[in-house]
């Protein structure tokens, strides 16, 4: 049975009353290409458009959405974010990395909090960088690790 879904398979809430506090982190990352014309542009690590600096802007953008994961996605708990922190970097073939760690002492994880803030992280670098091109790709969202709960998990390499 799906954790969501109850015995007669209506959607709820999943019941986390009888679990343990413990330290839950979650690390998550999206992967976005910048084509030629837009990683051009960069300069200093950032790029500023009429809108701002695009990979500060994302970042403040995805840490936003990140503590508001519950209100984004039915059935996710509303928790007390403790930390997240959004890293972005640029490669010399314009793939930008956005990696999003999340942690909480609660009784569920924040994995979808850290997927959260990393796509909308990436929305924000589309959004900003779209004036400039409507080649950019956002190529991946996936978890990297999780700890805390009933099982950690680590993605291999």
């Amino acid at each position: 049975m799906l954790s969501h879904l109850d015995d007669s398979d209506r959607p709820r809430i999943v019941d986390v009353s009888d679990k343990t506090v413990t330290k839950r982190t979650a690390h998550a990352r999206t992967i976005v290409q910048l084509p030629d014309a837009v990683r051009s542009l960069f300069a200093d690590g950032d790029l500023h458009t009429k809108k701002g600096a695009v990979f500060q802007t994302a970042i403040v953008a995805g840490i936003m959405a990140a503590k508001r994961t519950s209100e984004l996605i039915p059935l996710c708990h509303p928790i007390g974010m403790e930390d997240c922190t959004i890293d972005i970097a640029m490669d010399e073939a314009g793939a930008v990395t956005i990696d999003c760690r999340t942690a909480v002492h609660h009784k569920t994880g924040v994995e979808m909090e850290a997927l959260t803030g990393a796509s909308v992280a990436a929305l924000t670098v589309y959004d900003m960088c779209k004036g400039l091109s409507h080649d950019i790709i956002i190529r991946e969202t996936r978890l990297i690790e999780k700890r805390g709960g009933k099982r950690d998990f680590r993605l291999s390499d």
